[in-house]
């Protein structure tokens, strides 16, 4: 825990750092995509009101002056596996977008959707002493929630106090200052693999930049697709990317569990590929134009030309009927769909006043998906785009962007999290689990 706490810190200070210079990066590590849109903040961070817990702590303004996309290379289910393809791709994106913002950037923000995350809910107790609620004592029930042994090779990404109860009076975003003897908290605690991280880690420095902050790409794709009454009343967002599908769930504005299941568009694409024996890009191609969930008679008479690369015109001019086209994608969509559906259920999700589940990312642009999904996900499905931020170019606007958008916000607007705070150092030993993931059944 020490080490990611302590570099969790550095960032955080590293980030006041590129705020007061006024420009940061951020850096979407995809694996069909990797995005970079370059931020300017307006004046200097003391000026703004920066204390309070809660979703909304310390915002602060800021407008895209850069925005490059590339084609991710080196990322596999959204995990670095070639570093030097990465650190190219990453070094190529950056230096477009500096070049269209005229400002060189030294800090970076990213985001990532693979490390196979993990969410606990942890809870704490504290009797105040003072009578008020102070800064000590938000620190001291967050070190006295009990840790799970999350195992060796995992890493703490997020830690977020997600709704505090002072005497009887709990959904309190911030108590401090309030009188009351008992003060509990609920906190929502995020881990993902040592080594996914690491890499990331290492890619970024290697590109000769300064990583100023981490966030899982489920919660930022959640923070820019939901709206705010979803955020409130309970919601998931599905952010359907090239190689992973993250969900995360929010409720009273917190995230309260995220996931990843380990299929994308990529898969839909390799299907259409090795089913119609056509290269991968010409399956890409034809799955953007003329794909699709659901068949209808007309489809059976719609001919797509697939066009081959042997060189042979007769064996290459091969046409396949939409319909077709359809049956190769929608058993794969379904079996993505399921796998949310699982994991939603494992969530307790349908314990949740509300239960809006918002699809989102490059996959989700498939025709007729949101019908597919509500049939498998239940009622209440609808598309999502990002959130409309300042200065973004009209080429990284649609839903593909969702998780770019988000962590600029989550740039703007850090949450905060348990390395915010002083908790005592002798406070870190991993202990039993008290309640994992269902816990917000009980506290909802």
């Amino acid at each position: 825990m020490g080490d990611l706490y302590d570099n969790q810190r550095a960032m955080r200070q590293m980030r006041k750092a590129a705020m007061q210079r006024g420009v940061v990066a951020i850096l979407d590590v995809g694996t069909s995509k990797i995005a970079c849109l370059v931020l300017r903040f307006d004046g200097p961070e003391q000026f703004r009101n920066v204390d309070g817990v809660g979703s909304m702590a310390g915002q602060s303004q800021f407008r895209v002056i850069g925005a490059a996309t590339t084609r991710s290379r080196g990322v596999r289910f959204g995990e670095i596996d070639a570093m030097q393809e990465t650190e190219r791709a990453i070094r190529t994106v950056v230096q477009a977008a500096q070049k269209m913002a005229k400002v060189r950037v030294d800090h970076v923000i990213a985001s990532l959707s693979g490390g196979r995350p993990r969410s606990y809910g942890l809870d704490g107790a504290l009797d105040v002493s003072g009578g008020a609620v102070t800064e000590q004592d938000i620190s001291q029930v967050m070190a006295n929630c009990d840790v799970p042994d999350y195992g060796a090779d995992r890493e703490v990404l997020h830690a977020q106090p997600v709704n505090f109860t002072l005497d009887n009076r709990s959904g309190l975003a911030d108590p401090r200052g309030q009188i009351g003897h008992q003060l509990t908290t609920d906190m929502h605690m995020l881990t993902v693999d040592t080594a996914t991280l690491q890499n990331l880690f290492y890619c970024i420095k290697r590109c000769d930049l300064e990583l100023a902050g981490l966030a899982s790409s489920a919660y930022v794709s959640g923070m820019s697709s939901l709206v705010e009454d979803e955020q409130e009343l309970g919601a998931a967002c599905i952010d359907l990317g090239g190689g992973s599908t993250s969900i995360s769930v929010f409720m009273k504005k917190h995230m309260i569990y995220a996931d990843s299941v380990r299929m994308g568009g990529d898969h839909i694409t390799s299907d259409i590929s090795m089913g119609l024996q056509i290269p991968a890009a010409t399956a890409e191609r034809i799955k953007t134009f003329y794909g699709g969930v659901v068949a209808t008679g007309m489809d059976d008479r719609e001919m797509i030309e697939t066009d081959g690369e042997t060189g042979d015109w007769e064996h290459d001019r091969r046409t396949v009927s939409r319909a077709e086209l359809i049956g190769i994608m929608r058993p794969r969509v379904e079996e993505i769909l399921e796998e949310v559906r699982a994991r939603l259920d494992a969530a307790g999700f349908e314990h949740l006043p509300g239960q809006q589940i918002v699809l989102t990312g490059g996959g989700s642009q498939i025709p007729g998906l949101d019908g597919l999904a509500s049939k498998i996900l239940g009622q209440q499905v609808r598309l999502g785009r990002p959130l409309r931020v300042q200065g973004l170019p009209q080429a990284a606007i649609g839903p593909a962007f969702s998780s770019a958008v988000g962590l600029s916000l989550f740039a703007s607007n850090p949450q905060d999290e348990w390395w915010d705070f002083e908790i005592p150092a002798d406070r870190y030993p991993a202990r039993s689990l008290k309640r994992a993931v269902k816990w917000f059944k009980d506290n909802w």
